[in-house]
């Protein structure tokens, strides 16, 4: 295993070259799907889904009063769409992009499960192992005296019967006191199981810090170490740490604000410092290097990498190893795994004290989408959600389309001609309010129609309007029948003003 860590070392700078070339590469080379990057972003379909998505973030991140949202959609090895909402630190009025570094909170038990499977795979430990072989200090009291050892597979699955914490206050007080490594040991001498193992699913944070430990203990570095040297550095993370960066906090580093209260103000959090539970909750990291990490899942998936784990080990982590008794809870090694419309998606979402966040990936299209927000109460899973089912569905759909040809002279002409005689539907494109009524109707240019999207909203339901004559579209129904008119207004040098549905009429805001 150290000659394999030595050699790998040796050709870190050449792997380091490839990854700062790979978004132009693949933006002129076919991915593995037969279409550049370039190419799928050309779609109208991919275009329209992107903007109506771009447009209906935003409105949902003013609605929630979200601090900031950073977001990415990425497709194998290219990003085709990422971007920061609003601001990361609202008193200096910082605006958050794709490189601020939020807390990413349990995102973190990715990195510590493929710590765990690179010592399973050094012959270090098996995953049926009892933890108490490999840590000797590990002295639970067991509340039920005929259940079996707590195993290691159970860490990574949640089904070990642990209690979800290790007994400190770290999530309701104030102050954050996250206990240290040699706390969280001591205090389990006076903790006992909450379940017979292998029994439950029980999500536990002390599960994942106790694997944290086995990466520790059979490596022979610090788990901070650890995961820099062998996961972190050789995937190309740059931005990504497994603690909270101090010194950038309020720079970089967005600062973290709290859920809405009643009175509806959202005041400050202040920075926490996971130290012993660092394992499952401390690390923090960006939209572009958490882009990075879900790549390298693909290219190792896909065979094309395997000098931080196996591709048939990174496979194993993202099926099912747990099933609860209600069949409602999956859970891989380390992963959630979910079914949605038959599709396996897999990933983890995040929550600490100031941050929401959520990756998920669906391996066999190889998307993942990305959302990182700054409020105890963010709305990162319903982000993820949206642009897969909106984004994800276009992409998967543009890829289907076969390949066009280059268009002649003559025909590009043509096409010209043909557009001027079209409305530029981009005029249309803004925010219309619903008055007393509140909310807005945002629409967008989709291809050679308009979509309409109703905000706020926990998903994106678009309803498309085709164009008849002057100012006049007509909403089409999902099976494409026509049904109402919908009138744009316009003022006397020609510019949107309302539009008008039903007798009713929105007012254009933006």
């Amino acid at each position: 295993m150290r000659s394999k860590m030595t050699h790998q070392s040796a050709n870190r700078p050449l792997a380091a070259l490839l990854l700062l070339l790979l978004p132009f590469l693949t933006a002129v080379m076919p991915l593995s799907h037969g279409k550049t990057a370039s190419e799928i972003l050309d779609d109208p379909d991919v275009k329209g889904a992107i903007a109506i998505t771009d447009a209906w973030i935003e409105a949902l991140r003013a609605y929630r009063q979200v601090p900031s949202i950073s977001v990415g959609f990425v497709l194998d090895q290219e990003i085709l769409f990422s971007k920061g909402y609003g601001h990361a630190n609202l008193r200096r009025k910082r605006q958050a992009t794709t490189d601020t570094i939020y807390s990413i909170c349990s995102i973190s038990k990715l990195f510590t499960s493929i710590g765990v499977m690179q010592q399973r795979d050094a012959g270090k430990l098996t995953l049926r192992d009892p933890v108490r072989d490999h840590l000797d200090w590990f002295n639970i009291k067991l509340a039920h005296t005929t259940a079996g050892p707590t195993r290691i597979q159970g860490l990574l699955t949640h089904s070990s019967g642990l209690p979800r914490e290790s007994d400190f206050p770290y999530w309701s007080d104030d102050s954050h006191p996250f206990p240290t490594r040699e706390e969280m040991i001591e205090q389990l001498a006076n903790q006992e199981t909450l379940y017979p193992a292998d029994s439950e699913f029980q999500y536990s944070n002390l599960a994942m810090s106790l694997a944290g430990e086995l990466v520790s203990t059979h490596s022979g570095e610090s788990y901070e170490d650890y995961v820099k040297n062998n996961i972190i550095d050789p995937i190309g993370l740059t931005d990504t740490r497994p603690y909270l960066p101090e010194d950038l906090h309020g720079k970089q580093m967005a600062i973290g604000y709290s859920g809405q209260s009643r009175n509806l103000k959202r005041p400050p959090v202040k920075p926490f410092y996971a130290r012993g539970i660092a394992a499952a909750a401390g690390f923090t990291s960006t939209v572009n290097d958490l882009a990075k990490f879900a790549s390298w899942h693909f290219r190792t998936l896909a065979g094309e990498q395997n000098s931080v784990l196996a591709p048939n080990t990174l496979r194993e982590m993202q099926r099912v190893h747990w099933v609860n008794p209600d069949w409602k809870v999956t859970w891989g090694l380390g992963y959630e795994v979910s079914q949605n419309e038959g599709g396996t998606r897999v990933g983890h979402s995040g929550a600490c004290p100031g941050y929401i966040t959520n990756f998920v990936m669906v391996p066999k299209n190889k998307t993942v989408a990305i959302a990182l927000t700054n409020a105890g109460d963010g709305p990162a899973g319903v982000v993820t959600s949206a642009m897969l089912d909106t984004i994800g569905k276009a992409v998967k759909a543009a890829l289907k389309k076969p390949a066009t040809e280059d268009t002649s002279k003559m025909e590009a002409a043509n096409k010209v001609k043909e557009d001027a005689s079209k409305p530029q539907l981009e005029k249309y494109a803004g925010f219309y309010s619903s008055g007393i009524w509140g909310g807005e109707t945002i629409v967008r240019r989709w291809d050679d129609k308009l979509a309409v999207v109703s905000v706020p909203s926990s998903k994106i339901k678009v309803t498309k309007l085709k164009h008849q004559q002057g100012n006049n579209f007509v909403r089409l129904t999902d099976e494409g029948e026509e049904r109402e008119t919908w009138r744009f207004l316009a003022d006397s040098e020609g510019l949107i003003t309302a539009v008008k549905s039903h007798s009713f009429t929105r007012q254009k805001v933006e």
